[in-house]
């Protein structure tokens, strides 16, 4: 999943729409990037994203709040970036794209230009 729905599930749920109960009902296996922890750490570091413990506690326990599992980055899904068309130039957003693409799973994201990719996408109709 991506980083702002992996929020979402944390923060408001509602943003997120249906999705939840999908999630929910769904025998899959959740996964978070650790690319997501990443991106949760540096955008807490610079004080763009603010939450209620440190990443390093708050990241980790929520995975497992939600029943996930952490997806490690691994050399093949940095390396298959370079392969992405220019669409997107979030470097987060195409590793996970390369991961979801590597593991044949479906990226679940709100983020109308990810779903322009030849990658299995869930896009999130998010609540206004």
């Amino acid at each position: 999943m991506d980083t702002h729905v992996f929020l979402w599930l944390q923060t408001d749920p509602t943003k997120v729409g249906p999705i939840l109960d999908r999630l929910q009902r769904n025998d899959a296996e959740l996964v978070v990037s650790v690319a997501s922890g990443w991106e949760i750490a540096i955008k807490y570091s610079i004080g763009r994203l603010s939450l209620p413990e440190p990443p390093e506690k708050y990241v980790p326990s929520r995975i497992k709040a939600i029943n996930a599992v952490a997806l490690p980055v691994e050399l093949r899904h940095a390396l298959a970036v370079s392969k992405l068309p220019p669409i997107h130039r979030d470097p987060f957003d195409r590793v996970l794209l390369c991961q979801a693409h590597a593991i044949k799973a479906i990226l679940v994201t709100a983020d109308e230009e990810i779903d322009k990719y030849p990658v299995r996408t869930f896009l999130v109709p998010t609540r206004k």
